[in-house]
C-alpha cells in the first residue's frame, strides 16, 4: 500500500469510508443518546407515562437543590483526591516496571490483579474486609477506633480514596510503563556518563519525556473520578447521611429511585459537561493540544 486508501489491487476507497463503522458507532451509542437525555431534561417523566416538557424547571430545581450543590463538591473532591495521590504512587510503580529488576515482571503481574475485577466486585470485598462488626477494624481497635470508617464524612471520603486507589492505580501505571519504555536508552546513557545518577536521571529526564503520558492519564482520572458510582452505590450508599452523595449517586436516586427522569437527565448532562470543559482545560494549560512529536516527550 503506497498511499493512504489504495489497496494491493489498485481499488481506490475513499478515506472516509474506513472511518465510516467507527463514526456510525460513535453516532449511535454516544451522540444519539446524549441528545435524547438533553431533550428529556426539559421534560418530567417517570418513566412510564408520556413525557411531559416543563421547561426549564428541573434546571431550576437542580440549581436550588443543596443536595446537589453537596454533590458536585464530593465530586469534585473525591476526583482531586485520586488525582493527587493515583498519580505519583502510579509514575513511580509504572516506572519500575518498565525496568529490568529481578523477578519483575512476576511482581507487576501480581500487583496488577485489581485490573481483572470489577468494581463492584472491588467495593463488595472492601466492604467487607471494613466491616465494623467482622472486618478487620474489629480487629484493630488501637488503630481505626470504634471502626465504623464509614460513619463519618472524613471516614467515608478516606476509604472511598483508598479504594480508588487500590483499584486504578494499577491501570495508569500500565500506561506510564508503556511510556517509560518508549523513551530512548540514549537520553539515560548519555546522562550517566555526565555523572547523573538514577534521581537525577527521574527528574530531568524520565518526568519530562512522560509529561504526554501525564496529561493523558489525568484525563482519564478526571473522567473517571467525575462519574463514579458504583463503589458508592455499594461501599456508602451516599451516606453517612448526604456526605459521600456524588453527582452520578444522585443522578441515580432522582431517576431510578424517586421515577424522576428529566431531573435525572439534566444532572447526567451537567456531568458530560463538566467533565469535557474540565479535560479540555487540562489539554489547554498543559499545552497537550500543541505537541506534534511522535516521541514521547520530544
Amino acid at each position: 500500500m503506497t498511499r493512504a486508501g489504495r489497496t494491493g489491487a489498485g481499488v481506490t476507497r475513499p478515506g472516509f469510508a474506513w472511518a465510516a463503522p467507527a463514526a456510525v458507532f460513535f453516532l449511535l451509542f454516544a451522540i444519539v443518546p446524549l441528545l435524547l437525555v438533553a431533550v428529556l431534561s426539559f421534560t418530567s417523566w417517570d418513566g412510564i407515562t408520556d413525557p411531559r416538557f416543563n421547561g426549564l424547571d428541573n434546571w431550576t430545581g437542580l440549581a436550588h437543590d443543596p443536595v446537589m450543590l453537596q454533590s458536585v463538591g464530593t465530586t469534585l473532591l473525591l476526583t482531586v483526591l485520586g488525582v493527587v495521590t493515583q498519580t505519583p504512587i502510579s509514575i513511580l510503580l509504572g516506572v519500575w516496571a518498565a525496568g529490568h529488576q529481578r523477578n519483575r515482571a512476576v511482581l507487576s503481574a501480581i500487583y496488577f490483579v485489581p485490573l481483572l475485577l470489577s468494581a463492584t466486585a472491588v467495593s463488595v470485598v472492601w466492604r467487607a474486609v471494613l466491616d465494623p462488626n467482622f472486618g478487620v477494624p474489629s480487629q484493630a481497635g488501637w488503630l481505626f477506633g470504634d471502626g465504623n470508617l464509614l460513619g463519618t464524612r472524613a471516614g467515608a471520603i478516606g476509604v472511598l480514596t483508598f479504594v480508588g486507589v487500590w483499584q486504578f492505580t494499577p491501570l495508569h501505571a500500565l500506561i506510564y510503563q508503556g511510556g517509560a519504555r518508549a523513551i530512548p536508552q540514549v537520553l539515560y546513557q548519555a546522562a550517566a556518563v555526565d555523572g547523573a545518577g538514577t534521581v537525577r536521571q527521574f527528574f530531568h529526564i524520565t518526568l519530562p519525556q512522560l509529561r504526554n503520558t501525564v496529561i493523558t492519564s489525568m484525563v482519564l482520572m478526571v473522567v473517571g473520578g467525575l462519574t463514579t458510582f458504583d463503589t458508592v452505590l455499594i461501599l456508602t450508599q451516599g451516606g453517612p447521611g448526604t456526605d459521600t452523595t456524588v453527582s452520578a449517586y444522585y443522578m441515580y436516586q432522582k431517576a431510578f429511585k424517586g421515577f424522576d427522569f428529566g431531573a435525572g437527565s439534566a444532572i447526567a448532562l451537567v456531568l458530560v459537561v463538566v467533565a469535557t470543559l474540565i479535560s479540555l482545560a487540562v489539554v489547554r494549560l498543559s499545552g497537550y493540544d500543541r505537541m506534534r512529536s511522535s516521541a514521547e516527550g520530544l
